[in-house]
């Protein structure tokens, strides 16, 4: 019997797995490249440290057991409640700003749907340790740094930002109670997924006040940050909001140039309570595509889990969703192409009698397995075939193996020749086994 993967969990055969490093490194690549450091954690914790982040209704949401011991523990959902512990217990020797990245496998138990599996590969960057706005923009601008690497245009994406703490010095000013501001946050954040009609008797459900309910919807319909004062009014906490979020796009726009990535959205809310200032999720332009990504600042969760109040902002980015888009408009496929061999390295078998060992065997394979290894030891990535076939099924070898070139040996090549063909071209010339070696920085006695 046939043994398949469990749902919403996939195997990665050579081909997948090729598109898996593609993400990763290049996550990777960009995390170190703006300062970032890489860390991990253990792959399950203890289900109180999620449910301290999350609430209770969390378990639902995750692989948890209970040990030998009795421990409840949970596989990681997210890493970052296991930064904040990693944080905590060394705070005092950590120097700051802390700028850590992560690439963790993580698990959810919940339906397996498009975009959303129950394993997947997620992109954290986090800075702790400052307050500075600054460290908000240069969160979003590694994020964008990396969208534009991978060949995603600002007409490709969005970076939709708005502010938690705007939304709160909003929704009080216009009269609402912070008793009532979390459930408003709820349902204020799956307001572009919801029917206009349906998402406006639920709010009258819980904004009875039509007057109210009405500012809430102007407030959330403002397209530019300038606009807001105009709606709301003034007040000190929104205009300190205001004046927050206007640096952050002015980091953006002005001295970081990724201005035509961004856009303010005030309908990004952020479904986790744990967010405290500036908010944001990448969508892409075209098509229903849940969020890439998302992140913002999160001031209180070092303290939540018995650390110290600290600043914090970050971000996550999921493999599933981005590799959707990626082949949408066939940036994987372009990436895949670009990947494979140097170098085939075939020959047109010889076949000659050793009186000594007395085994029939091909002094060209000899020679192929020795300029293999000399161009390996170059460090470029080389092959050859293991079976004594024709030149053309070595040919289509080197095609399947997507190789730059193909080096082909034999001794119908005078003067010791060997044939040079180019694999993307088809042009081929014959070299001299001494000039193809310096060529290469290869010298014969290195053979």
């Amino acid at each position: 019997m046939k043994i398949p993967p469990v749902k919403g969990t996939r195997d990665f055969y050579p081909p997948e797995m090729a598109v898996r490093n593609f993400i990763v490194d290049g996550w990777k690549k960009v995390s170190l490249r703006n300062g970032f450091e890489e860390y991990d954690g253990p792959i399950f914790e203890y289900l109180k440290m999620f449910q301290i982040k999350s609430g209770d209704e969390i378990v639902e949401q995750l692989f948890s057991l209970t040990d030998r011991g009795g421990r409840d523990l949970a596989l990681r959902p997210e890493i970052t409640p296991t930064l904040a512990r990693m944080v905590n217990q060394r705070i005092n020797a950590l120097p700051r700003p802390i700028k850590w990245f992560s690439v963790p496998r993580l698990f959810r138990a919940e339906r397996p749907q498009k975009g959303r599996l129950r394993e997947f590969f997620q992109w954290n960057i986090d800075i702790i340790g400052t307050d500075d706005v600054l460290a908000d923009a240069e969160i979003i601008f590694t994020t964008i740094d990396y969208l534009r690497q991978v060949g995603l245009t600002s007409e490709d994406v969005k970076v939709k930002m708005s502010s938690r703490r705007l939304l709160a010095a909003v929704l009080r000013t216009i009269g609402i109670c912070d008793a009532a501001l979390e459930p408003l946050y709820a349902l204020l954040d799956k307001k572009t997924k919801l029917p206009e009609g349906t998402f406006r008797a639920l709010l009258a459900q819980q904004v009875p006040d039509s007057e109210v309910a009405e500012k809430i919807e102007a407030f959330m319909d403002v397209k530019k940050i300038s606009q807001i004062k105009n709606v709301v009014g003034l007040d000190d906490d929104v205009d300190a909001a205001v004046d927050e979020l206007a640096m952050v796009h002015r980091f953006l726009r002005e001295d970081m140039e990724v201005g035509e990535y961004c856009k303010f959205d005030p309908s990004i809310v952020r479904g986790l309570a744990y967010y405290t200032g500036v908010v944001f999720e990448v969508h892409a332009q075209e098509g229903e595509l849940r969020a890439i990504c998302g992140g913002g600042r999160y001031d209180n969760l070092l303290c939540d889990l018995g650390g110290p109040s600290i600043s914090a902002t970050g971000m996550g980015m999921g493999d599933c969703v981005l590799e959707i888009l990626l082949r949408k408009k066939g940036l994987v496929e372009k990436e895949l192409q670009r990947q494979g061999l140097d170098f085939f390295v075939a020959c047109v078998p010889g076949i000659t009698f050793d009186d000594q060992d007395g085994l029939v065997k091909s002094t060209s394979e000899d020679e192929v397995v020795r300029l293999t290894t000399q161009l390996r030891k170059k460090g470029l990535c080389a092959d050859f075939s293991y079976r004594s076939v024709s030149l053309g099924k070595q040919l289509k070898q080197a095609s399947e193996r997507n190789a730059g070139t193909c080096i082909i040996i034999g001794e119908e090549f005078k003067d010791d020749k060997i044939a040079v063909k180019d694999m993307t071209t088809g042009e081929q010339e014959l070299l001299g086994y001494e000039e193809f070696l310096s060529n290469l920085g290869i010298g014969r006695e290195e053979k």
